[in-house]
């Protein structure tokens, strides 16, 4: 299929080139509609590293409500109101305040409800900060996951200092206190499970070029395979063993579920209502980035995108109400031509883009049309009422 294909044949005819990694999971359903998955992998290798970039916002917004679930405090909900404090070198602090427009308030639901919509790394600074790096990832070990890292903000902080996390605190509307938790501090020095990480041939730092690889040794590491699994364990929680699910309500799967597929103006969520970010703005997979694109009526795309460093990725579910057909597709490339990273010359518009959006239609065009002996029911991925 790929091989067929001549506006994917620049990629795959140097997959070594562009560091392609692929993963094509087709869903098949019994007469009960139960899924069971098959994935089809092209130059899958956990061993070869890539920039995880915003990849990492979904298992820290899963793990964010699954700590609410955990603290069990009266009246601190995904809802409630949460103030930033600072208590080390690059950390900076979010007050408390209680705005009229509950969507502008600086709460555990809105900081998510940016993530998935716009890919905003502030918001995502702000739950890493209320998980704790060794808390964080600590529990991503215990639920299968011991190879991935999340060692870093989105912030010119230096390792030790990601080390160091923020205390935290809730409020009701009026200030009162509901729940305090003080700054957190990992002792442990964490490094990528492949050992030393080198990248590219030089890289930009303090404005001048520097004749040295970028050096990810201390970075975020998360493997293509674990952030399906993990997508795959938020949309089907029911097709992985007990041990392997977060922690969370049918409440908090609906509201990840919402915010993965909704798009920035669709999503009622009043930030995003009339702004520059465009529907497909991160549907990298069928539509490219593309802001004129239209979209494909009866098509949901629930995922999460990454882009850093020449590291383009989209790791997806497709629900096709219109053909009765599901599947799953994550990707990744590497589209730097110059060898230099941090430099800001990549060819996303030229190369990675166009690529995804192919790749994305041509596996959703195959999927309409494969035979399947019994066709899905995807009326829980098509609830149109949207989950506060």
């Amino acid at each position: 299929m790929l091989h067929a294909n001549p506006q994917l044949a620049q990629v795959i005819a140097r997959p070594d080139t562009y560091e392609l990694q692929i993963i094509y999971t087709q869903i098949n359903r019994d007469a009960q509609n139960r899924p069971t998955f098959t994935p089809h992998t092209y130059y899958l290798n956990p061993r070869q590293y890539f920039n995880p970039a915003s990849l990492v916002k979904l298992p820290v917004a899963a793990l964010s409500l699954e700590k609410l679930n955990q603290l069990n405090k009266p009246g601190v909900t995904r809802r409630t109101i949460m103030a930033t404090g600072t208590a080390f070198r690059c950390q900076t602090p979010v007050q408390f305040a209680a705005p009229a427009d509950s969507d502008q308030a600086a709460t555990v639901g809105n900081y998510i409800k940016r993530m998935l919509l716009v890919s905003d790394n502030l918001a995502y600074n702000r739950l890493y900060e209320f998980l704790g790096q060794r808390p964080l990832n600590d529990r991503l070990a215990q639920i299968g996951y011991p190879n991935v890292r999340i060692t870093r903000r989105f912030a010119p902080c230096d390792t030790t200092a990601n080390r160091h996390t923020n205390p935290i605190s809730f409020h009701t509307r009026q200030g009162d206190t509901l729940y305090k938790e003080p700054a957190k501090v990992n002792l442990i020095s964490y490094t990528s499970p492949l050992g030393r990480v080198l990248k590219g041939r030089a890289h930009q730092a303090g404005g001048r070029i520097i004749l040295e690889p970028y050096d990810f040794t201390t970075a975020n590491h998360l493997p293509l395979g674990d952030i399906t699994a993990l997508l795959q364990s938020i949309l089907f929680p029911a097709s992985v063993p007990p041990s392997q699910r977060f922690n969370l309500t049918p409440t908090d799967y609906a509201f990840l579920r919402r915010y993965l597929h909704a798009t920035p103006h669709e999503s009622g969520f009043h930030p995003y209502a009339a702004s520059r970010y465009f529907d497909a703005y991160k549907k990298y997979l069928y539509y490219g980035r593309s802001p004129t694109l239209p979209r494909q009526s009866g098509l949901h795309i629930y995922n999460v995108v990454g882009m850093s460093h020449g590291y383009l990725a989209d790791v997806a579910y497709f629900a096709d109400s219109l053909h009765q057909s599901e599947f799953m597709l994550s990707t990744v490339l590497y589209v730097n031509r110059d060898g230099i990273i941090n430099d800001g010359a990549y060819e996303y518009d030229s190369i990675g883009s166009p690529f995804l959006a192919q790749l994305g239609r041509s596996i959703q065009q195959y999927e309409a049309q494969r035979p399947r002996q019994f066709r899905p029911n995807l009326a829980e991925f098509f609830a149109s009422e949207p989950i506060r």
